[in-house]
Formats: structure tokens, sequence, C-alpha cells
């Protein structure tokens, strides 16, 4: 029988404090949550405890940020696209804040294992005054496990409404997109962190985080094959090719530290559970 979970977490400013509060059916939670920063920003982890999805399987998740609260959102592990036949593996999320809301959505990466039929779909919907820090990471099968993906679908879609919209099928078969140098020349990590504001970015806070990441691009392994621009007003994007995992993650994580710091002048504060 296929898992069909869903959860609906909910974050409001209550006496100065940010609080989150949820409700979910079926195999989705949220840990309790944390103030590392103080009462400004509530930290919370999303567990999913299957740890996988296979045919058939659906989590919807669905996210909303209330005008001056301040969310942040991890995951203790990657998730997981295992081998189906029949029916997509589906996870759904919607992140949506109303004005004058921060939220960031930090997930660690999803792995696509060969022979999965996935589809994994990210919306955001951020209202005027509101700004959001985010990133997407997805494996394609496990090459240093000896597990390449050799067959198998993942159909992506990220999209800020009106605004950006990044939609793409990759097919294990397409060796014209996964070898060639003009697609993604042998790397098997694809990943993105995006800031999206609800109204148009401030030139100078624009070009500083533009700035901020193209220094740290410059002095990383990931030289060569990422890299950073602002495709609309109130869109920043850095993508970023590599072979494996973990050097597209420290990447990541060292742009949210800054972007954090220039755009939010908050110091980088990482999730207690990244150190586990």
């Amino acid at each position: 029988m296929p898992w069909h979970a869903q959860l609906d977490l909910d974050y409001r400013l209550e006496q100065q404090r940010s609080v989150a509060r949820f409700r979910h059916d079926g195999p989705l939670r949220i840990l309790q949550s944390l103030y590392p920063e103080g009462d400004a920003v509530c930290h919370n982890v999303l567990v999913h405890p299957p740890g996988g999805l296979v045919s058939g399987d659906t989590l919807d998740i669905r996210v909303r940020a209330a005008s001056g609260s301040h969310g942040l959102i991890t995951t203790p592990g990657a998730s997981r696209f295992y081998r189906s036949e029949g029916e997509l593996a589906r996870q759904r999320t919607e992140l949506a804040l109303e004005p004058g809301a921060r939220l960031e959505w930090l997930p660690l990466e999803a792995i696509c294992y060969s022979g999965c039929r996935a589809e994994n779909r990210l919306t955001l919907r951020v209202a005027p005054g509101a700004e959001l820090i985010g990133w997407d990471v997805t494996a394609l099968g496990l090459p240093n496990a000896g597990k390449p993906f050799e067959n198998g679908t993942l159909q992506q879609h990220i999209e800020a409404p009106g605004v950006w919209l990044e939609r793409g099928r990759i097919d294990a078969s397409d060796l014209r997109l996964l070898q060639s140098p003009l697609g993604f020349a042998g790397h098997r990590c694809i990943a993105s962190i995006f800031f999206i504001a609800g109204s148009p970015i401030a030139r100078e806070r624009c070009e500083a985080a533009l700035d901020a990441a193209r220094s740290l691009i410059e002095r990383h392994s990931l030289q060569e094959s990422a890299g950073v621009t602002s495709p609309h007003a109130e869109v920043i994007v850095l993508r970023a090719l590599a072979p494996v995992v973990e050097p597209a993650m420290q990447l990541l994580r060292q742009v949210w530290m800054a972007w954090r710091g220039e755009l939010w002048k908050l110091p980088g504060q990482p999730p207690r559970i990244w150190a586990m």
C-alpha cells in the first residue's frame, strides 16, 4: 500500500516570539521548536520516518509564515526516491509567506535511486514585503557506493508564480543531457540556492548578495560549474553542478550564511542537527 502523508506547518508571531504549530496526517512530523538565535527565529526539523518514497507514495507539505514571523526548516537526513514501478512517487511542497514574514527552507538532498519514477515540486508564494531563502539539492544515484543512476526519471518543478519557473525532466537514458558538456557534463548532483522577495530587491542589496556569492564561488572547488544571477527583480539564484553532494552542499551553506548577513543582517546560525 502506498504512503500518503500531509503536513501543515504554521508560523506566527506571538508576544515577539515566532511560534510553530502543525497538523499532520500520516508519517510526517515536526520535532520540538528550538531557539538558538533567541525568540525571533524558530528552528524546526521535518521528519519523514519511512525515510523514502516508492511507487504511489505522496508527501504534501504546506508551510505558512504569518506577518512578522521567521521560521527555519531543515531535515535530519536526505529524502529518497527508491526504485518504483507504476505510479510516480511525489513530493509536493508549498511555502506561503504573508507580508513581513521570513522563511528559510533548508532540507538536505533528495537522492534519486536508479529505477525511480519521481516528481519533486516546490511552489514559493511570497507576498510583498516578505522574503525567503531556500535551496534544492538533487543527487542522481550513489556513485561513491557503486550505485549509478542507470534508469528512471525525475520531474523537477520549482516555481514562484508569475516571477520564476524552473521545470525539467531528467531521464537516465538521456546521455546527451547527462554526459554532454552542454548538459550535466557527467556531474550527478544538481543544486540551487535562491532568495525570493515579494517586492523588487533594492539594487544595492541585490549587488551585495551577488558579489558575496561570486566571491565564494571563485574560491570554491566548483568554480567552473557554479554561477549566480538575478533573473528577475525579485529573485537571486545560484546554481551548481557537482560530481557528488558534499561540495555542492558546502557551497550552498557558505552562500546561505553570506546572504543571511548581507540581506538580513543576521549571523549564520547553522541548525543544531547539522553538527550531528
